[in-house]
Formats: C-alpha cells, sequence, structure tokens
C-alpha cells in the first residue's frame, strides 16, 4: 500500500485539534504511525490489545463473532475516530472481544497502552475524548439494537443502505450481496432479492460492482 508522507503531527493538527498542545506534544513524541492494507485484519477476537489507536487515514469496520463464526457488524471507524473498547481493555490487558477490519488502506497513531493511565490523569482534553468516545460508541449499538428488536429484515437493509450513503458520502456502494448479508446476518440470497425488490421500487440501481442509492437519505 502506498505510505502517506503525513506525519503525526499533522494527523493530530488535521483530526484531533480538540487535544491541547501539551497533549499533542507527548503524543507526538511518544507514539507511531502503523499502516494496514485495505482488508487487513487489525485485531483477532481474543488478542491482547498492544495499544490504543487513533484512525488517522483509512476506514476500519468492527465486528463482533459468534461461536459458530459468524460475524456481526457494530460499526465503522473513520479519521478521528478512536477504538473504544481498546481505550479500556488496553489498560486493563484484557483481551479484545471484537475483530476489527481495514476496509480502506489505513493509517492509524498508535498509543502504547503504557501511556493510558498519565494520559487520563494528566490531560482533560483527552478524558473528555474518551468519554465522548464512548458515548458516540454507545448510540450506534443502540441503533443496531433497534434495528434488530424494531425493524424487518428490509427495513433493515434501507436503514443500512442509507447510512452506507451519509458516511461514505457517496450514492456509489462498491460492495457485494454477501458482505452485505454478513453484517446484517443473513444469507446472501435474502440480500438478493430484497436488493431487488427495492430496485423494482426505484430506491437502488444495480450493478456488477456497486450499488446506486437513487432516493433521499
Amino acid at each position: 500500500m502506498p505510505v502517506s508522507n503525513t506525519t503525526i503531527a499533522e494527523y493530530l493538527t488535521k483530526h484531533f485539534n480538540h487535544f491541547d498542545s501539551e497533549l499533542k506534544a507527548l503524543l507526538e513524541e511518544k507514539t507511531s504511525l502503523r499502516t494496514f492494507a485495505a482488508g487487513e485484519v487489525m485485531m483477532q477476537t481474543g488478542q491482547y490489545f498492544r495499544a490504543t489507536m487513533l484512525i488517522a487515514e483509512g476506514r476500519v469496520k468492527l465486528y463482533r463473532e459468534g461461536e459458530d463464526g459468524g460475524e456481526f457488524f457494530m460499526y465503522y471507524l473513520e479519521p478521528g475516530d478512536a477504538c473504544a473498547l481498546s481505550m479500556i481493555c488496553a489498560t486493563r490487558q484484557q483481551r479484545s472481544e471484537i475483530m476489527a477490519k481495514a476496509v480502506e488502506d489505513t493509517t492509524v497513531i498508535a498509543i502504547p497502552i503504557e501511556l493510558m493511565d498519565e494520559l487520563m490523569q494528566q490531560y482533560k482534553s483527552w478524558y473528555y475524548f474518551v468519554l465522548e468516545t464512548y458515548r458516540q460508541r454507545f448510540e450506534e449499538l443502540l441503533e443496531v439494537i433497534d434495528s434488530i428488536a424494531f425493524r424487518s429484515m428490509d427495513e433493515r437493509l434501507e436503514f443500512y443502505l442509507k447510512k452506507q450513503v451519509r458516511e461514505l458520502r457517496s450514492k456509489q456502494l462498491r460492495t457485494t450481496h454477501q458482505e452485505i448479508a454478513n453484517d446484517l446476518s443473513t444469507s446472501r440470497e435474502v440480500i438478493s432479492r430484497l436488493l431487488k425488490k427495492m430496485e423494482y421500487q426505484g430506491k437502488v440501481a444495480l450493478y456488477k460492482s456497486y450499488i446506486e442509492w437513487l432516493s433521499e437519505v
């Protein structure tokens, strides 16, 4: 994958400028950049966290794995986000209960676990960032729970596609029926049938390599 010439300081200014200057100086000195190719698994279920990751470039997908090997999509992380679970699990040396995969070529700022206590105790801007990160992830999980508990599969699919369009800021979604089925914990056949129904209703146009959203979001 191409290597960016962007420095840690530049990433912090671009995506984490709400951090105070002393915190940014410390992170610039003590952290490192890591890159992951699109499709690369960044964290396996059961693996120990060695660092907290701030997303600097790219997009990361988080899953919960079932005992049968199935995957359940939780949410995405984008530039300016952090992995909420790693913030607490790294400090307490707990194993990961999720799997993280790079959707695009991704660069992260890796913060060593030995810094976590110091960051929480000495830097208010980090403390409030952690709280806000947990609030955002909690709200996203509530959306997932509401979708499962209160929506039919065709409603879940429409909700899913609209969210993809908003987050990617594009009405052309380069994904497969199988990938959508994995994210919604159903079969490819069900997704294909529902997409055909949505195409008939004029909500989407189906192409070989992408799905185009035609309705409002």
